[in-house]
């Protein structure tokens, strides 16, 4: 892309989210595949691809490699919580964000903030936070206003 011109760099790079995949580690398959299928199953994202052995699970909203957006991977111990460290995922809708609150709490996360708007980001910032079975902290946003705004004329 470096030999690209400089509006084609800036057109490519709307057009393409900046991160690929995200990838956490987690120490029980079986508990944190329970967790993200219900959590994450509300956000649009379902489980794909499940790794040989136990290793691990791709989640995202369309199959094959090109699909993946977040990824667990089993390890022998993980260290929770990483100061300042979060994962957001992007709502469609405030629903999502209550149904992924609660599909969470259902399947085993801990609550970190229940769903609200948070002024202190933007007036339409609706989120809610979650703690997943070995502690990472998991937020689901909505940016959408609930109505539009309106100007007044002038």
């Amino acid at each position: 892309m470096a030999d690209l011109p400089a509006d084609s760099l800036q057109l490519a790079q709307r057009e393409h989210p900046v991160l690929d995949h995200v990838s956490v580690g987690i120490t029980n398959i079986d508990r944190s595949r329970r967790f993200y299928d219900a959590a994450l199953r509300p956000l649009g994202l379902v489980r794909t691809v499940d790794f040989g052995n136990g290793r691990g699970s791709d989640y995202g909203a369309a199959p094959g490699s090109l699909g993946v957006e977040f990824t667990i991977t089993s390890e022998a111990e993980v260290k929770t919580p990483i100061p300042g460290a979060h994962l957001c995922f992007r709502a469609p809708a405030r629903q999502a964000v209550d149904a992924f609150y609660a599909a969470a709490l259902a399947g085993g996360g801990r609550d970190d903030g229940a769903p609200g708007l948070r002024p202190q980001y933007h007036d339409h910032y609706y989120c809610a936070f979650v703690l997943d079975p070995d502690g990472h902290r998991i937020e689901a946003v909505c940016h959408a206003p609930e109505s539009p705004t309106i100007h007044a004329a002038g």
